[in-house]
C-alpha cells in the first residue's frame, strides 16, 4: 500500500480538506493508499517514510521523496492536474 503525507502550515484544517479530496479521488480510481496529515515542521528532522508528499506550503529542500503542489486543492484551479500527478506517482 502506498503512503501519502499531506502537509500544510499547521497540520489541521487545510491538510484535512486536501486529504479528503485525494482519498475520494483515489477510491474512485480503485487505488488503495494510506493518507496521513502533518505540518511542515514535521519535515525539518528528515524525510518521513512515505511514497509521496502533497504540500500546500513550501517544503524543505532536504525532502527526498516526490512532492506534489497541493495549492490547487485550495483554489480549485488545476485540481485535476494535481490529482493526475498524484495517481502517476502511485502507479
Amino acid at each position: 500500500m502506498k503512503k501519502i503525507l499531506v502537509i500544510c502550515g499547521t497540520g489541521v484544517a487545510t491538510s484535512t480538506m486536501v486529504a479528503s479530496s485525494i482519498r475520494d479521488h483515489l477510491t474512485g480510481q480503485g487505488i488503495d493508499a494510506q493518507i496521513s496529515q502533518g505540518k511542515v515542521m514535521d519535515l525539518v528532522n528528515g524525510t518521513p517514510d512515505v511514497d509521496l508528499i502533497v504540500a500546500t506550503t513550501t517544503v524543505p529542500d532536504t525532502v527526498t521523496v516526490p512532492v506534489v503542489a497541493g495549492l490547487a486543492f485550495l483554489t480549485g484551479i488545476g485540481q485535476d492536474v494535481a490529482l493526475a500527478e498524484i495517481v502517476s506517482h502511485l502507479q
